[in-house]
């Protein structure tokens, strides 16, 4: 097979691949798509970001699988978001989020917790179904 025609072909899988991507965001309907983000919990990233040196740039929360009711949720900081992505900002965190894991975050609220159990970011999902009694996976 020429270079020419592996070109050609991967053009086309490219192609195939972005027009599902549009069919999928039809599907799901997330033209109001939301996560917010208490005020607490802003000021804790934002003291995150400054620790670690990075500050400006935003929250990755995705849903990964994992854990023993089969998904959890991962942060991470990145500097700025990738095509497609869904931006809410709110009390001055930037929030990315991947249209895979909005479908399933769609309406959280992130907050942070402290308590006597320890202290830490707790995502109120409405879109959970259960989840374990480790508190770190849901379904």
């Amino acid at each position: 097979m020429s270079d020419e025609e592996i070109t050609s072909l991967l053009q086309e899988l490219n192609d195939i691949a972005k027009t599902h991507k549009e069919d999928v965001k039809e599907a799901v309907d997330l033209s109001d798509a939301k996560i917010t983000i208490t005020k607490f919990a802003a000021e804790k990233v934002s003291e995150l970001m400054k620790s670690q040196h990075k500050e400006g740039y935003g929250l990755r929360v995705t849903v990964v699988s994992g854990g023993c009711s089969g998904k959890m949720y991962a942060m991470d900081f990145e500097k700025t978001p990738v095509d497609d992505d869904f931006v809410f900002e709110e009390n001055g965190v930037k929030v990315f989020v991947d249209l895979k894991s909005m479908e399933f975050l769609n309406g959280t609220n992130i907050d942070y917790t402290e308590g006597l159990q320890g202290a830490g970011f707790k995502l109120d999902n409405p879109n959970t179904k259960s989840s374990c009694g480790c508190g770190k996976s849901v379904s």
